[in-house]
């Protein structure tokens, strides 16, 4: 039996106040089913930071793992900030 795809989420980090630890908004939007209107919910979740890289207000992506902790299952693989500013810098 083949593995399954691990899921990947784009989030907002909105605290990194953790040891190799970050809080992570993720948005997603859909149509009411019923009434047609856009709703936008969103979710926190708990991700692994090995090198306490990510700021608040860092854009970055998740992927789904096995449990690190009490409420960790998920690390962060890529801060789409960070790799913005090294373009921007890598220009100038």
């Amino acid at each position: 039996m083949a593995r399954e795809m691990k899921k990947v989420l784009t989030g907002v980090v909105v605290s990194n106040k953790m040891d190799k630890t970050v809080v992570v908004r993720v948005a997603r939007t859909f149509r009411h089913p019923l009434y047609g209107k856009v709703v936008k919910v969103h979710k926190k979740y708990h991700a692994h930071d090995e090198n306490n890289s990510c700021q608040e207000g860092d854009e970055v992506r998740i992927l789904e793992a096995r449990p690190l902790s009490k409420t960790k299952r998920w690390v962060v693989i890529e801060n789409l900030t960070q790799k913005q500013r090294e373009a921007a810098a890598e220009t100038a």
